[in-house]
């Protein structure tokens, strides 16, 4: 946004965490700027992503692959419904050498959250009524998807608590029944 003569703050990028880049921009760009100009800043600022996760790598949060392998164990269906392009979930999960049954991106819905279009896809995909899923989540726009949804969520932040159904500040600090006792 600076490269566009339109500095923000920690506080406003913050303030938009897990939400679209067709939502973002137009509130820091302006309502009447161009459809042209807000897709060539958000492909811009995509595109620096990746460039930052190929040079510098990416960790997984603690916790993340444990659970992910564990639920794969117990035949649990898993899918990411991100609000990111599907290229950069792609390079994360690439990355990370993850394997889901479903991504879904914003390329594949025509809301960002906190409407609840993407998690309401995967679960489709999946083949899982709403009830039985269960969303995790770090962004407050997030939960409130899963909520909208009909689906239960964990939210997992250091930055302080969201109002998902089970909160922890890590992955690595869920009860092992966690997802069990969200469903059931």
């Amino acid at each position: 946004m600076a490269r566009e003569g339109v500095p923000i703050t920690h506080a406003q990028f913050v303030a938009t965490f897990g939400q679209r880049n067709d939502a973002i921009l137009p509130h820091w760009l302006g309502a009447d700027a161009p459809m042209e100009l807000i897709q060539r800043i958000g492909d811009a600022k995509e595109a620096l992503y990746r460039d930052m996760l190929r040079s510098g790598g990416i960790e997984p949060l603690p916790g993340a692959a444990e659970w992910i392998a564990r639920l794969h164990a117990e035949g649990w269906r898993q899918a990411i419904a991100s609000s990111a392009p599907r290229l950069n979930v792609e390079a994360i999960v690439d990355s990370l050498n993850l394997k889901f049954d479903v991504i879904v991106a914003s390329e594949d819905v025509r809301h960002g959250k906190p409407d609840p279009e993407v998690f309401l896809t995967a679960a489709s995909r999946l083949g899982v009524p709403s009830a039985e899923c269960v969303v995790v989540e770090d962004a407050a726009a997030g939960i409130e998807a899963a909520r909208r949804g009909g689906m239960r969520s964990i939210g997992v932040s250091r930055k302080g608590p969201l109002a998902a159904d089970l909160f922890a500040p890590s992955l690595k600090e869920l009860p092992p029944d966690a997802f069990t006792r969200l469903v059931r």
